[in-house]
């Protein structure tokens, strides 16, 4: 059977949640958590449900989930170590620093890849496997068909099915962060989205804020596809909504109706959506918490908290029980695992009125109560005429499930060993800064050929354009085809079409692929092309820099969130870049605002915040996504001696003419402004908050 997992933002999430059935919960901890605002676990609250749950045989899954910096590494040793001792079963992560620490420190810990990275093809999947993953969370954006298909790899998969919906693909998202400093990828996400926003200025729609997902009625078919985990989201959430939906999923599992009007009323915006597994995206999608949600909530706190007061029945124990004249009362007890725990006890006594019988052993030793014990069988061997008091039996009975209670804990503990030395090797070694250049290199991703038309050769080390034939066909009038590559596209429903465009592209001679998602990477070693980092692979730390060198990366751009002064202090080999120039994609979403509000014949590419800003959104139709690009055009085109550390810069192009692209690449090569009003120099001066993790 499928894990059903669910979310613990405290220890009484974690309870109420596996009272009602769950297999495992992920948790956070105080630090490097993508839920920072949960109440998440110290030390000593790790400790303590770690053993709850491994005397249950409830795994614990840590989330060690948000993008690191380099002066994090040494805290990032310490949490990987605590996560080892206590005995917790895996680590689920995004960064690639985490999975370099792990192997060079703590090989044996089971690593699961974060939904942040953006995983949802099969190249995503072998680049999970390769990496020393066991398993990989997919986008939450796929419909049936594909997960099906990813299902069938060699790797463990996750998929959610209940909870919160981001608008953006998770990982994607940097809107947040550039509203007010509050990153998503570090854990601090002030839900932007879930604000007014619409087509139309000055209008209050909602156009960027999706249902909860709940695809519990589909367990089943994902359960036969084979599927290996079942995620519920909601770790901001209370108790009852712990412990609701992991009931419901159980029972849905089961093939038995659960109460999904009761769900929708502990937690839901509008109702539930299964629009991505159905493939029904669209206007129906979307929907916001309003105040007759929240009271609806509160009337039905009351109701659930039965379900629990007492446990799921989790362990199925049995009793060998042996009276016999002249012995001590000897009684061994066995869980389904196998664990045994004994008790002996003083000599039976002739009995005076009503003998031990095997009715009265059994009346005692039922009484498991309302703990995840349940009594399996008993067998006895009784002498007759003789007495065994019941509160012998009920003492024997408490002292049996205590001693099994301790050996489960050892039994289904995943302790793991830490290499403390080897982790001190590793972050000396990260501490050499990277050399210092007066010229850049400029890389440019351009939409089309006509916008570089006017660009010499020489004023540009590498273009990349999108995977269109017609497209490169023109570019190669103009550029060489060294000089030219191919930006895959951030999303895809088909990765089979765009692979045999790829190997079309690449049949032209065009050997570079900018690699907006980790799939990327595996697809370019796989065809013998040259993989280059994108912004996309959210890269913060020399660790990842180098993990990205040992897996074959010429080179990466690096995440948008560093501030100039950690750009500087980055160790590591393979050049970096950084987004020079642009508009800074803030949202990466497989579920078109416009097109839910106004439809496709009534586009105006924008959109506005209540405040009346307006954000460009850029459509992909025919890949299945669009983008919102931040309202103002990022430049640091006269900064660029603070970005001494950095070998290249991209510019990233969305409307622009080719005769602005000629002066804005001169005014890079110049070192001045580019004359251009509402300019922003994103985070890289005021960076993120940095008590967000």
């Amino acid at each position: 059977m499928p894990e059903i997992l669910s979310p613990a933002g405290g220890y009484e999430q974690a309870v109420a949640a596996v009272s009602c059935g769950a297999d495992a919960v992920y948790l956070g901890l105080k630090r490097f958590s993508a839920r920072a605002g949960a109440n998440n676990f110290d030390e000593e609250e790790l400790r303590r449900i770690v053993d709850y749950c491994h005397e249950r045989g409830v795994k614990v899954h840590v989330a060690v989930n948000t993008v690191i910096f380099d002066d994090e590494l040494s805290e990032l040793a310490d949490t990987l170590a605590l996560i080892c001792e206590v005995g917790a079963d895996a680590v689920i992560s995004q960064d690639l620093a985490v999975v370099s620490m792990a192997e060079k420190c703590c090989p044996k810990l089971s690593l699961h890849a974060s939904t942040q990275m953006t995983i949802h093809t099969a190249d995503g999947l072998e680049f999970a496997r390769r990496l020393g993953f066991e398993r990989a969370v997919l986008s939450r954006e796929l419909p049936a068909e594909i997960i099906s298909e990813l299902a069938k790899h060699d790797i463990e998969t996750e998929v959610f099915v209940h909870g919160a919906l981001c608008m953006s693909v998770s990982g994607q998202c940097y809107m947040s962060a550039m509203i007010g400093g509050r990153s998503a990828n570090r854990g601090g996400c002030a839900q932007p989205c879930r604000l007014p926003c619409s087509v139309k200025k000055g209008r209050e729609d909602y156009a960027l804020s999706l249902k909860d997902m709940s695809h519990l009625r589909h367990l089943r078919d994902l359960d036969a596809a084979g599927v290996d985990s079942f995620k519920i989201e909601g770790r901001m959430k209370r108790p009852e909504y712990a412990a609701l939906s992991a009931h419901a999923a159980r029972k849905a599992l089961s093939g038995e109706d659960y109460d999904e009007a009761l769900l929708a009323e502990v937690f839901s915006r509008g109702g539930f959506t299964d629009g991505y597994y159905t493939a029904r995206r669209g206007r129906e999608m979307f929907g916001r918490r309003t105040k007759e949600d929240a009271a609806a909530a509160r009337s039905a706190y009351p109701r659930i908290h039965e379900l629990y007061r007492r446990e799921y029945k989790r362990s199925q124990v049995s009793f060998e029980v042996s009276v016999r004249a002249g012995e001590p009362l000897t009684i061994t007890a066995r869980d389904e695992n196998g664990l045994t725990a004994a008790y002996t006890g003083d000599a039976p006594q002739t009995a005076l009125n009503r003998p031990c019988d095997e009715e009265f052993v059994r009346k005692q030793l039922s009484k498991l109560g309302d703990g995840f014990f349940e009594l399996s069988e008993i067998e006895c061997h009784i002498d007759g005429g003789l007495a065994v008091p019941a509160g012998a039996l009920n003492s024997a009975r408490r002292a049996l499930t205590e001693e099994l209670c301790q050996k489960r804990r050892a039994f289904f503990s995943a302790h793991t060993d830490f290499d403390s030395a080897a982790a001190e090797k590793l972050r000396k070694s990260e501490s050499s800064r990277r050399g210092r250049h007066i010229h850049h290199s400029i890389r440019i991703s351009a939409q089309t050929a006509e916008q570089i038309s006017l660009l010499s050769p020489d004023s540009a080390e590498l273009v990349f354009l999108p995977p269109e034939i017609s497209e490169i066909r023109k570019a190669l009038d103009s550029f060489p085809a060294e000089k030219l590559g191919v930006a895959m596209p951030r999303f895809t429903f088909d990765e089979q079409r765009d692979l045999a465009q790829l190997k079309e592209i690449a049949a032209l001679g065009i050997k570079h692929i900018l690699c907006t998602n980790c799939a990327h990477i595996e697809t370019a070693l796989r065809l013998g092309l040259i993989p280059h980092g994108g912004m996309g692979l959210n890269v913060t730390n020399t660790l990842a820099i180098r993990k990205l060198q040992e897996l074959g990366l010429a080179d990466v751009i690096l995440s948008p969130e560093l501030k100039a002064a950690q750009i500087s202090a980055l160790g590591g080999d393979i050049p970096v870049g950084v987004m020079a120039y642009g508009r800074l994609p803030m949202m990466l979403t497989a579920n078109c605002p416009i097109r839910a509000q106004v439809g496709c014949k009534n586009c105006g590419k924008s959109l506005y915040d209540r405040t009346g800003r307006e954000i460009k959104v850029r459509c992909s139709k025919v890949r299945g996504y669009v983008e919102l690009l931040n309202s103002d055009i990022l430049s640091i085109s006269d900064k660029l001696s603070d970005f001494s550390a950095a070998d290249m810069l991209m510019l990233e192009l969305y409307d622009e003419t080719a005769e602005q692209l000629r002066d804005i690449a001169r005014a890079f090569a110049e070192g001045r402004p580019i004359g251009l009003k509402n300019i922003t120099r994103g985070l890289y001066y005021r960076g993120v908050s940095r008590n967000d993790t």
